[in-house]
């Protein structure tokens, strides 16, 4: 066990844990205002199809939650065992703000989605109502904190060091830090595009199904609708975020771009194979100056190279890859939201080839979610908080074969786990299919007594 390195291994085990949380608060997020849509529209119009919608998606919305909130305990009980420079050394500001995440928004889900689950026809509409929104409202305040906590940790402001320990001067500067704004806004639109395909690759499940009914093509269409509408925005903002970056974290950046020497003019590299050994790409297909363009908004702006930071920069090539597939998968949303709603406007039904399309989208989100935050987290390295902390410092003493063991155990639990809700949500959509073919027999049956072999007397 003395070949593995106990940081590189409470590294990998952490990132497996937030790997398997991250997926589940990403769509609980979006899908509690998914739902608050359905029920206000359920309200507004009378129309049973919109409360169907509603009762299909909160159990999905209940699977995700109860997932969210187990995953979410076994990470922070790695704080105190492979991370303890952590809490250490910036516990003061870290401390309260994952205490008003539980004081402000998880205690607000929990009570209020028993209502929302149990209370429909025990309560009034209006107080049913109320419920949803007050969840929906809760799992954005969460994201709100947490996000708070990690945009600090990339760009620490309203604090200083006293004795070693990080004490806060401004709450204020400390919350609204310099990415928060831009990394809160990636985020929560990162969510909405994972819940929009959830919800547009299910319905298509169930439209392929021949379980096309009302309740189905809103779902469809509002999945395919929101994303549409969203990915273009998710492009802008992503723009922003990434010229924030290039202020306070230029070595991401350079990561990223894969540009090992500083320049003006830098290219776009298209695709490269990057060298950590001889620090260059090979193979590598470039735009020339478009980098500086999208990065500084001057075709010859200046974008410094991984070599000017020495041996405080990130591994290049994950973060390299991880940023291709995130864009990879962004403008593939983007071509298929688009192509959908067109299609759609056309011919008020899509067709059964771009609708398998959405089935094997249906987690799209999921993997244009993890390479982006792959580039975000892996780019801070060596730092655990930027300038003042780095992984190495922070973490215990725990031997290698302890983390090495429990690691283990985390991949096998959270792989089975994953497989399990996945076929979950498929089995749920198979199950209101063949619930909806029943209710359709019936009906067809009472019509015409004949199809079932009856007579009348």
């Amino acid at each position: 066990m003395e070949t593995f390195d106990p940081v590189v291994l409470a590294r990998i085990q952490f990132a497996t844990n937030m790997t398997f949380h991250i997926l589940f608060p990403t769509i609980s997020i979006a899908m509690g205002w998914v739902l608050l849509f359905f029920k206000t529209r359920f309200v507004a119009t009378g129309q049973a199809h919109w409360m169907a919608a509603y009762q299909f998606w909160v159990k999905i919305f209940a699977l995700t939650f109860a997932l969210g909130v187990v995953s979410g305990i076994t990470m922070s009980f790695q704080f105190g065992t492979n991370w303890p420079g952590f809490m250490t050394t910036v516990g003061n500001v870290a401390g309260p703000l994952l205490a008003y995440e539980v004081l402000t928004a998880f205690f607000l889900e929990a009570t209020m989605l028993g209502i929302m689950l149990f209370g429909r026809g025990r309560v009034s509409e209006r107080v049913h109502t109320i419920a949803t929104l007050l969840v929906a409202v809760g799992t954005t305040m969460s994201a709100f904190w947490i996000l708070a906590l990690n945009s600090w940790m990339h760009t620490p402001t309203g604090f200083e060091m006293i004795n070693g320990q990080a004490h806060v001067t401004s709450w204020f500067e400390v919350i609204f830090n310099p990415s928060f704004p831009y990394r809160l806004s990636h985020m929560l639109i990162a969510s909405g595009l994972t819940v929009a395909f959830l919800l547009a690759g299910i319905s298509a499940f169930r439209w392929l199904k021949n379980d096309r009914g009302a309740d189905v093509n809103a779902g469809l269409r509002t999945g395919i609708y929101l994303a549409a509408f969203l990915i273009p925005i998710q492009i802008v903002v992503g723009d922003m975020h990434g010229v924030n970056t290039l202020k306070h974290q230029p070595a991401k950046i350079a990561a990223m771009e894969g540009i090992w020497e500083t320049q003006r003019g830098a290219p776009a590299v298209l695709f490269a194979i990057p060298d950590a050994a001889t620090q260059s790409n090979k193979y590598e297909i470039a735009i020339p100056k478009l980098a500086s363009f999208y990065l500084t908004h001057d075709w010859n702006g200046e974008v410094k190279g991984i070599k000017e930071f020495g041996d405080l920069h990130p591994p290049v090539a994950p973060v390299f890859w991880a940023f291709r597939v995130m864009v990879g998968v962004g403008l593939l949303m983007l071509a298929v939201s688009w192509l959908s709603v067109w299609q759609t406007r056309k011919q008020q039904a899509i067709r059964p080839w771009l609708a398998r399309v959405l089935v094997a989208m249906t987690f799209a989100g999921w993997v244009a979610l993890l390479s982006g935050w792959y580039v975000t987290e892996i780019g801070r390295q060596p730092w655990l908080v930027h300038g003042v902390l780095t992984a190495a410092q922070a973490a215990s003493k725990v031997p290698a074969s302890n983390i090495l063991i429990t690691l283990v155990v985390y991949l096998a639990l959270y792989v089975t786990l994953l497989i399990s809700y996945i076929s979950v949500v498929f089995h749920l959509a198979k199950k209101a299919t063949l619930k909806d073919d029943a209710v359709t027999t019936e009906g067809v049956a009472n019509a015409h007594p004949e199809v079932t072999g009856e007579k009348h007397a």
